[in-house]
């Protein structure tokens, strides 16, 4: 039915470190047919390599051209958009890691740092906390590369981006100015540039969330489809198709 086919990851193709029932024969089949596979995660604590190399792992060979996730969004964000600000990111050394790569200046000294990256970071600390309230009563801007109240993991969940988000917003009484990972259209735009001349109205996007995977999908043209597998409960998907939380 479709030329592309974008899955997201965690708890949508694996769960942990094994492939969720049926991910490996559907993915591949599609292959098979000749349809286009990518792969979307707004989880930052992992490389597109990184990725890459654990769904290759898995039984998935992929290459890290097919991967995008919202840390590499936010490099391109920033390049577009803030190319000389200087940055105070919270988050792991993934992160960390590809700001610098990426040419970006560092810093933890408030009154310097132009943006605060919030992200999924499992090293929060009060220290950054305070660096990020610092550096927001002095005038810096605050953006995050997602907004996921937890990642889906064997067992449960972590406390994801939404977290960090909430402490600095609550302590500095200020707003998140931007989110580049799922929903959002530079999410979107970027899964779309990586595609090439793929239009949106032939693509699936996949996923086990609805207020990211599914909402981005139906919000940039695409067809979008649900899983059960991650995030989301039968039961929460019922009580969404009776409210208005999803109007799409």
């Amino acid at each position: 039915m479709y030329d592309a086919y974008i899955f997201d990851l965690d708890g949508t193709v694996y769960l942990g470190e094994a492939l969720l029932p049926t991910a490996e024969e559907a993915i591949t089949r599609l292959r098979e047919l000749g349809k286009r596979t990518v792969f979307l995660s707004n989880n930052p604590t992992h490389s597109r390599q990184s990725y890459a190399a654990k769904l290759t792992r898995l039984g998935l060979p992929t290459p890290a051209e097919d991967v995008l996730n919202s840390s590499a969004v936010m490099v391109d964000y920033l390049r577009q958009h803030h190319p000389t600000a200087r940055l105070f990111p919270i988050g792991e050394q993934t992160l960390v890691d590809e700001l610098t790569a990426a040419g970006f200046t560092l810093t933890e000294t408030a009154a310097d740092i132009d943006i605060v990256i919030a992200s999924f970071d499992r090293t929060f600390t009060y220290r950054k906390l305070q660096i990020a309230f610092d550096a927001m009563r002095a005038g810096a801007r605050l953006l995050a590369t997602n907004a996921d109240r937890y990642c889906p993991v064997p067992g449960g969940g972590e406390p994801d981006a939404a977290a960090v988000i909430a402490a600095i917003e609550a302590c500095s009484n200020t707003k998140l100015e931007a989110v580049v990972g799922k929903p959002s259209q530079f999410m979107a735009q970027a899964v779309l540039r990586l595609l090439g001349d793929i239009p949106p109205e032939r693509c699936l996007m996949t996923g086990d969330r609805l207020e990211t995977d599914v909402l981005m999908g139906l919000e940039a043209g695409m067809s979008a489809a649900l899983t059960l597998t991650g995030a989301t409960t039968s039961s929460h998907a019922g009580r969404v198709r009776h409210s208005a939380d999803l109007c799409h």
